[in-house]
């Protein structure tokens, strides 16, 4: 799915934690159909949370990028974002929850954590580093969907086919695209071994955090 050197380079680096986090027990049960509904619940509210931090994750891509090109970017990832918040609003309305108690819910532990240590990388590194931060969920997610699509064609009525119909939808797999060639024309070919080795750091943190994320709404 990826046409992305240093993606795949830091997937790589971090196999074992990448493979914990789309194939997490939480993704498995919502593909099978059979995670409870609470806790798909729990986790969608704590993700339109976290959704919010990572709009202003990617307005901060703005602030970082030296181009227009990479001002452009990130303007369309924030609205990718945006339009993503939809689905959240549209799942937790039908349950009875509207959009202020939706907005107020309060943030639990596993997504401060995840949401401030993105933001924080990107102020105190340069806009590669917010970009590899950022990887985990704007690709994973992508990589996930695609996963799991095949479920909708078993069952029509699928409890979480409209959740795995966003992130194997094309608009969504076209934002993760974009999203992966952006880590490469930011790192601008080979880095150097230090460097790396930093990137790599950000990628497996932000990777165990995604992990994280999921086994937070199990409990």
């Amino acid at each position: 799915m990826s046409t992305s050197v240093l993606f795949d380079q830091l997937k790589a680096a971090a196999v074992e934690d990448w493979d914990a986090y789309v194939h997490h027990s939480f993704v498995q049960r919502l593909g099978e159909g059979t995670l409870p509904l609470a806790a798909f619940q729990d986790y969608l509210v704590q993700d339109y949370l976290f959704l919010l931090q990572f709009a202003r994750a990617n307005a901060l891509a703005a602030y970082k990028a030296d181009s227009l090109q990479g001002i452009r970017s990130a303007a369309d990832s924030l609205t990718a974002i945006v339009t993503e918040t939809a689905l959240h609003v549209r799942l937790t309305a039908s349950w009875g929850i509207d959009r202020e108690v939706l907005e107020t819910a309060d943030e639990k532990p596993g997504t401060v954590a995840y949401t401030r240590f993105v933001l924080d990388t990107g102020m105190a590194g340069d806009a590669l580093d917010l970009q590899v931060a950022l990887a985990p969920c704007a690709i994973g997610y992508a990589e996930i969907g695609t996963a799991l699509a095949p479920r909708l064609a078993e069952d029509a009525e699928h409890p979480y086919g409209e959740w795995i119909a966003e992130y194997a939808g094309q608009e969504f797999q076209a934002s993760a695209a974009a999203a992966a060639e952006r880590l490469d024309e930011l790192a601008g070919g080979d880095l150097p071994a230090r460097r790396r080795a930093r990137l790599e750091r950000i990628f497996r943190t932000a990777t165990r955090m995604e992990a994280a994320f999921w086994q937070q709404a199990l409990g």
